[in-house]
């Protein structure tokens, strides 16, 4: 027969015992957990756009590379007019947030389309897909994509001049 003493000892040994196991999970848990971040401006430096991917003056300032497992990152770019990237895809799509000035945009086979600011542009995942300032105007956009095996865009050939004159 047991004993209420030994009931007692018995429920209060396994007690600790889960109390102990929780707390290691907890701390195994807090470790591996990612707190928010706050990415100060301009805390990296602005690139050229390099020249096998753009034509004409562009800048670069990277906003965001979210850390693994996300694969999502972000840069403010800004097009001088006449620039624009070259043609290309992404394999998990893009979105663009115009900020300020004229652009065009345009996905393979379709029309040249304007864009101003607070329009947002998505381009599905693989269409092939060019975007940069009006011939006159600069424009700047956030260009938000994600990486797929480490790899966020396949770049392709350039948009000749009287194919972006329209």
């Amino acid at each position: 027969m047991i004993t209420r003493r030994t009931a007692l000892r018995v429920t209060s040994g396994v007690l600790i015992s889960i109390a102990g196991a929780r707390s290691v999970v907890a701390s195994q848990v807090s470790q591996r957990r990612i707190t928010m971040e706050i990415k100060r401006s301009g805390t990296e430096a602005s690139r050229k756009g390099p020249v096998d991917w753009f034509t004409g003056t562009v800048r670069i300032d990277p906003l965001f590379q979210a850390p693994e497992p996300a694969r999502v990152s972000g840069g403010h770019v800004t097009f001088e007019p006449g620039a624009r990237t070259a043609w290309h895809t992404h394999p998990l799509g893009q979105t663009l947030i115009i900020t300020s000035g004229l652009g065009w945009v345009q996905r393979e086979g379709g029309p040249i389309e304007e864009v101003r600011p607070g329009d947002v542009v998505w381009f599905p995942p693989g269409e092939k897909h060019w975007h940069g300032a009006s011939a006159s105007t600069a424009m700047t956009h956030i260009a938000i994509q994600e990486s797929l095996n480490g790899k966020s865009g396949d770049w392709l050939e350039k948009v000749g001049d009287a194919q972006y004159r329209r």
